[in-house]
């Protein structure tokens, strides 16, 4: 089915394809978004016998750089084992695409594909660059009135940038994030390169309002999630040392005395192929938490 538009209370959902997958259906939709003032498009998984009735438990998938909502479903091969315990997934774009912002195609790390899921306080970034409440708010509600989502089992899972993403979100609301898990995370912004540039792009150069998107500085004050955080890093990784510094997290958590499972791998880099040989353990972990469907 391509190009169909669903009617929703204030919103209308166009569905740009829908595909028969591991006995389920993964569909991929568009709407226009109020967070970002811009259209938005996003992915959902929903595993066979879910229906409105008996709504099933979901995670939310944050993907990294230059990836849009596509890259985690098709090319981490998690689909498959969301089907196996009944869980739905949804994945959103990592940007607003289109903004007409100066600029944002220029680079990879900045702009298009680079939106690190925060809320720009910066002109002219902060008109449509909202990825922090698109992913905490916009996003979840719309998907919960839509698809048989149970809103009270929520967890959320990311992948470098989404990694970071994923660790921020859950540790500000862990309330509303049942679970979180994550892939070579960028766990403190603050400091390395990558982080330094957007976040001094999207939220100037008052570095204390940075804190509020840092992982780590975010332990530091006291901000923990009630469940074990699962972190898997690849030992390979060519950003391991110079973006990522999971050690600096590990001692954030053990301060704060906060569970964390950092498990630290031989051989593998920063790729899919690394998420793929570990997803499976990432979708239990989810599971074990959030539990099956409703019957």
């Amino acid at each position: 089915m391509d190009a169909t538009t669903l009617s929703d209370p204030g919103n209308e959902l166009t569905i740009r394809a829908e595909h028969a997958c591991c006995g389920g259906r993964v569909g991929f939709y568009s709407h226009a978004s109020h967070a970002l003032g811009l259209e938005a498009r996003f992915a959902v998984f929903m595993p066979d016998g879910a229906s409105m009735a008996r709504r099933v438990p979901v995670i939310h998938l944050l993907a990294g750089l230059t990836c849009t909502e596509e890259t985690f479903l098709i090319k981490s091969n998690i689909i498959r084992f969301a089907a196996r315990h009944g869980i739905a997934l949804v994945a959103s774009d990592t940007s607003p695409r289109g903004a007409g912002v100066a600029g944002e195609d220029d680079a990879y790390d900045l702009g298009s594909g680079a939106g690190f899921y925060l809320d720009a306080t910066c002109p002219p970034w902060n008109a449509h660059y909202r990825m922090g409440t698109y992913v905490g708010e916009e996003l979840p509600h719309l998907t919960e009135r839509l698809f048989a989502l149970d809103g009270a089992r929520r967890g959320i899972m990311g992948h470098s940038m989404g990694g970071h993403g994923a660790l921020v979100h859950a540790l500000r609301a862990p309330q509303r994030w049942k679970s979180v898990s994550a892939f070579a995370p960028i766990v403190h912004p603050a400091i390395v390169p990558w982080g330094e540039k957007a976040f001094s792009t999207y939220l100037g150069s008052d570095r204390t309002t940075w804190a509020a998107h840092d992982a780590t500085l975010l332990l530091e004050a006291g901000h923990t999630h009630p469940t074990t955080i699962l972190i898997d890093q690849g030992e390979a990784d060519q950003f391991l040392h110079g973006q990522l510094r999971p050690e600096l997290l590990r001692d954030a958590a053990a301060m704060a005395g906060q569970a964390l499972r950092l498990r630290l791998h031989k051989g593998y880099d920063h790729s899919y192929w690394f998420i793929q040989s570990f997803i499976e353990e990432h979708v239990s972990h989810h599971a074990a938490i959030l539990g099956g469907p409703c019957t």
